[in-house]
Parts: structure tokens; sequence; C-alpha cells
């Protein structure tokens, strides 16, 4: 599936669901965005796991170029946790984000909730596009720390 947005740019703006992309194309644009000094983006073996094992990928392009991507893992009927949402920082500001979020929104199930948690610098734009805030959400990165 495929859809093409108009923007003031050279070329246009088009979605692709599930678009196999490289660990390349996607380290590329995670470092043109705030994004990318939370992910690990030195460890290639990482990133092309988390590309592997993701089962929803929306991504954006304009011409050859990879500008956004919605990376998630869902069951597609309850719950969607959208890992990674990442726009070009030289194309924030013209909808790509949102349409990003449509589209992943689009591929489940009605009564789906889609989950994510917030880059800090994006913590007051949820808000603006519809999230509700859920103050209960738990982290566990190291086993260590299981008491």
């Amino acid at each position: 599936m495929s859809i093409e947005q108009s923007s003031d740019l050279s070329a246009p703006i088009v979605y692709k669901v599930n678009q196999v992309i490289s660990a390349e194309q996607f380290v590329d644009l995670l470092s043109k965005t705030t994004l990318g000094a939370r992910r690990p983006i030195g460890e290639p073996e990482t990133i092309e796991a988390m590309l592997k094992n993701a089962n929803l990928l929306i991504t954006a392009w304009q011409g050859e170029a990879l500008v956004g991507v919605a990376r998630s893992v869902t069951d597609f009927a309850f719950c969607c946790y959208l890992s990674d949402l990442a726009v070009d920082e030289t194309v924030q500001a013209s909808g790509i984000g949102k349409t990003l979020i449509r589209m992943t929104k689009d591929a489940l199930q009605p009564k789906c909730a889609l989950i994510l948690l917030s880059a800090p610098q994006a913590v007051d734009y949820y808000p603006k596009i519809g999230f509700t805030q859920h103050n209960s959400a738990w982290v566990l990165t190291n086993i260590d720390d299981l008491k």
C-alpha cells in the first residue's frame, strides 16, 4: 500500500506500509532527528533486530530519501506500541508525523490502543494531536534491577 501527499518541497511525500528498509537507512534518518540520541545507532545488530522484529512499519519517502518512519510492535487487536516515530528535522511540521500515526492506526482494528513513550522534546506535541497522557508506564532495562 502506498499513498502520496503533496508537499511544498521539490518532491511529493510518498507513504509505504511494511516497505523493507535497511539498518543504514534507518540510522541515517534517526541521525537527522532528536530520537537518534536515544537509539542504539552505533549498534548495527540491534538496529537490524529492531527492524526485523517490528511487525508494522510505515515509512515516508521524498524521492529516494527516507524522511519519516513509524515503527511498531503490535497484536493489531488490543494494543500497538509505537516504538519509533521519527521525521527528518528538515521536513518536520509538514504533517508527516501525523500521517504516519494515522496510517499506523488505520492498520489496526478500531479498538486497538496506540501506545508510545514520548521523547522529552515531544511531550507537548502528543496532547496537541489527540493523545491522552498515561502516568503509570514503567520501564525495566536491566534484569539486575529486578528485586
